[in-house]
């Protein structure tokens, strides 16, 4: 069997720094490859949530390995200003950087911002689509060597390397090129939460890994079938861990699965829906930091026993998921 790569889903509603440090800095000891960071444009009731990529930038320097992906949506927020937020979070964590691009039809949502009325469901997928061919290009729009910084002729940049993007749609028209240079890794890691063929379909046009939610290996090894062969899929699951862990179960509702038992019994589970050709799994813990610990302290070390889990070598987190180096679409015309 091959090596699993671990993800963690953090979704908390913490509006200081220290809880989100100490959060992911253990999923970092225990060299899990990535964290995901929750958010949503939804109205604050029970307290709202912080800006998950503002989150993934104050801890991207106090953390070492793990990779940093928060959510974003594309719904409401301009393709523009989410490249240069996810290429400056590349930057500040050396490479360590990602994205989990996000729609939103929730009327309420669509208030808070009064642009217009809420999109219908293929809509709001093919703008998303759209919004990340924008954020993708504005990645590309520097080669990696457009700074110069030539005291001799008092040049900085080198114009022939930064690319106007062009691009027209229905949704967006950006001309680019981007106020950042290009990232340590290029192309930030894509990576697409999807329930139902559509989103399947937006994953497959769009993303570098998708997270899915079966419930049980019969149905993981049918959805995987079903996507595309190039992307990396995870699992989502739901985990409470310990002697509490069935009473706390019995009030999750979640659109994953949810398990409830011992760490023994989470690696036995892991270990059979692995069998269904699943490159990893995002564990969503049920109660922070509570699962969040045992998932670190106890389920790792048995997963590492059972040579299902071993830390990735690399520095980028490209590297650490075993995913192509993304090369750059004007460099490469420029070539031909």
């Amino acid at each position: 069997m091959t090596r699993l790569h671990l993800a963690v889903a953090l979704d908390g509603r913490y509006f200081t720094a220290d809880p989100w440090v100490d959060l992911v800095r253990a999923a970092d000891d225990a060299r899990l490859d990535l964290v995901t960071i929750e958010d949503s444009f939804g109205p604050p009731a029970g307290g709202g949530r912080p800006d998950a990529v503002l989150v993934a930038a104050r801890i991207a320097p106090l953390t070492r390995h793990i990779g940093l992906v928060p959510a974003a949506t594309t719904t409401h927020t301009e393709p523009f200003h989410l490249s240069t937020a996810l290429a400056t979070l590349d930057h500040v964590s050396k490479g360590r950087a990602g994205w989990q691009p996000r729609v939103s039809g929730d009327p309420a949502e669509a208030a808070l911002l009064g642009r217009r009325e809420p999109l219908g469901v293929e809509e709001l997928f093919a703008e998303a689509a759209d919004a990340v061919e924008v954020v993708r290009r504005l990645w590309d729009s520097w080669q990696d060597d457009a700074i110069i910084k030539d005291v001799a002729t008092g040049r900085f940049i080198d114009r022939e390397r930064l690319h106007y993007i062009d691009f027209a749609g229905p949704y967006f028209s950006v001309k680019g090129p981007s106020i950042v240079p290009r990232s340590p890794q290029g192309q930030p890691v894509v990576a697409v939460l999807a329930h139902v063929p559509l989103a399947w379909e937006f994953a497959a046009r769009s993303a570098d890994l998708v997270f899915i939610t079966p419930s049980d290996a019969d149905s993981a090894a049918k959805i995987i079938g079903k996507l595309d062969r190039r992307l990396k899929v995870y699992a989502d699951l739901v985990v409470h861990l310990g002697d509490d862990a069935l009473r706390r179960r019995g009030v999750t509702t979640s659109d994953a699965a949810v398990f409830a038992g011992t760490a023994e019994q989470a690696a036995d589970l892991i270990e059979g829906w692995a069998r269904a050709g699943l490159d990893g799994f995002r564990l969503r813990p049920g109660e922070l930091p509570h699962d969040l610990t045992a998932i670190t302290r106890d389920l790792v070390p048995i997963l590492r026993e059972r040579g299902l889990f071993q830390p990735a070598e690399g520095g980028t987190l490209r590297e650490r998921l075993g995913l192509a180096p993304a090369p750059n679409r004007y460099e490469e015309a420029g070539r031909a």
